[in-house]
């Protein structure tokens, strides 16, 4: 389990494609520096399972699933990454409870910069969007936010210059496509009222298309 409050912005050393796999070597010394075999890290919202470290890298295997669901096929050496390792019993929850299961992806579509923080929007595919609400949460690269609106097409988030400065969020441009994780909590809700309102629950997205 993950807060989404990213604890270092990590670099990408190595991304080596396997047959039905990839292996993604990552410097990060902060988040590695503890970290043992088996551990996990969430990278860009994506929990990740060390196989290998050295102190101050870690390497883990990103299965065809997370390959598909998220923006880590699209990582390559040089790219900066979010990096949060797993909270520990009695931490405080600084953000919210994120499992690092991206649901799917979305698209930054504008950025409207101010004198104290940026309003960014993303888009997002409408099964998704179904479990947002104005003042909830969503995690958007591992970051955990608060959601300052929804609209039909996606939904707009508020970054403090913190989280401009020390995640990747302060470099997404429009066209970019970020990973995204709805609060479980509202999946839950609404799979155990699915059966006693009559609705299906809504299948999980890949990337959205806008």
């Amino acid at each position: 389990m993950f807060t989404g409050i990213v604890e270092e912005l990590g670099e990408v050393r190595s991304f080596d494609a396997l047959p039905d796999a990839s292996r993604l070597t990552i410097h990060g010394p902060l988040v590695a520096s503890d970290a043992r075999h088996g551990d996990s890290i969430a990278v860009n919202g994506v929990c990740l399972t060390v196989v290998e470290t050295d102190g101050a890298h870690f390497t883990a295997d990103v299965m065809a699933e997370t390959l598909r669901r998220s923006n880590l096929a699209k990582v390559t050496a040089g790219d900066p990454v979010n990096l949060e390792r797993a909270v520990a019993v009695g931490a405080r929850m600084g953000g919210h409870i994120v499992q690092g299961h991206v649901d799917g992806t979305g698209r930054v579509t504008s950025r409207e910069r101010s004198a104290h923080w940026e309003v960014v929007h993303v888009a997002l595919d409408a099964d998704l969007g179904r479990y947002l609400v104005e003042k909830g949460s969503i995690t958007v690269d591992g970051v955990s936010l608060t959601v300052m609106g929804v609209d039909e097409r996606g939904f707009t988030v508020s970054l403090i210059p913190t989280t401009l400065e020390l995640t990747t969020l302060g470099r997404r441009q429009p066209g970019d496509v970020v990973n995204l994780e709805v609060d479980v909590l509202a999946k839950y809700v609404e799979k155990l009222a699915a059966s006693h309102l009559g609705v299906t629950p809504a299948p999980t997205t890949t990337e959205v298309s806008r």
